[in-house]
C-alpha cells in the first residue's frame, strides 16, 4: 500500500521559505546598514582630510597674501627710492649750472645798468634794474638773448624815475650751454 503523508508538509515549507526569507532580509538589513556606515565613515573621514587640506591653504595663503605686501611695499620703496635718486643726479647735473649763469650775468650787464633786484623762480629770472639810457637796456636784452646760459623772455617795463635814470624790469630763462644736452 502506498504511504501517504497527510502532514501539512507544504505548510510547513511555507513556514521554512518565510522564515528563510525573514533571516535573508534581516541579513540583507544588517549588510546594507553595515555599507551605509562604512561609507557614511569613509565620506566623514574624506571631508575630514579636505577640510584640513583646505584650512592649511588658508594659511598658507595668508602667509602669500603678507608676502606679496611686503613685496609691494618694497616695490613702492625701490620707487621712491629710484625718484630720489633721479632728483638728486639732476641736481649734481645742474649744480654748476647757476655758477655758468651768474658768470654770465656778471659778464654781459652793460656800463651804466645797475641791478636792483634778481629773482628766480624755477628757471625764469625776474630782473629788475635801473639804467641811464633805454640804449643799454637794448644792449643788455641782446647780450641776453646771445648768451649760452640765458634766453631772453620779455621787458615787462622802463619807467623815467628822475630825470638822469630809468628802471626797468625784464624777464630771461635758464638755458643750458650749446649742445649739452639735458
Amino acid at each position: 500500500m502506498p504511504r501517504i503523508n497527510l502532514l501539512p508538509w507544504r505548510e510547513q515549507q511555507r513556514t521554512e521559505r518565510k522564515k528563510a526569507f525573514g533571516v535573508g532580509m534581516f541579513g540583507a538589513f544588517i549588510a546594507a546598514v553595515a555599507v551605509a556606515g562604512v561609507a557614511w565613515f569613509l565620506v566623514s573621514q574624506m571631508m575630514d582630510s579636505q577640510t584640513d587640506r583646505n584650512n592649511k591653504l588658508r594659511a598658507e595663503i595668508k602667509v602669500l597674501d603678507k608676502q606679496i605686501e611686503e613685496i609691494n611695499n618694497l616695490e613702492q620703496q625701490k620707487q621712491q627710492h629710484i625718484a630720489r635718486m633721479q632728483i638728486i643726479e639732476s641736481l649734481q647735473r645742474s649744480r654748476p649750472e647757476i655758477v655758468h649763469v651768474f658768470d654770465t650775468f656778471a659778464r654781459i650787464i652793460p656800463d651804466g645798468i645797475y641791478l636792483t633786484s634778481l629773482q628766480q623762480n624755477n628757471r625764469r629770472f625776474r630782473i629788475q634794474g635801473v639804467t641811464q639810457s633805454a640804449q643799454r637796456v637794448s644792449n643788455f636784452m641782446r647780450a641776453i638773448e646771445d648768451s649760452e646760459w640765458l634766453n631772453y623772455d620779455g621787458l615787462d617795463q622802463v619807467s623815467r624815475s628822475n630825470g638822469q635814470s630809468s628802471s626797468f624790469t625784464l624777464y630771461a630763462n635758464q638755458a643750458g650751454p650749446q649742445g649739452a644736452t639735458k
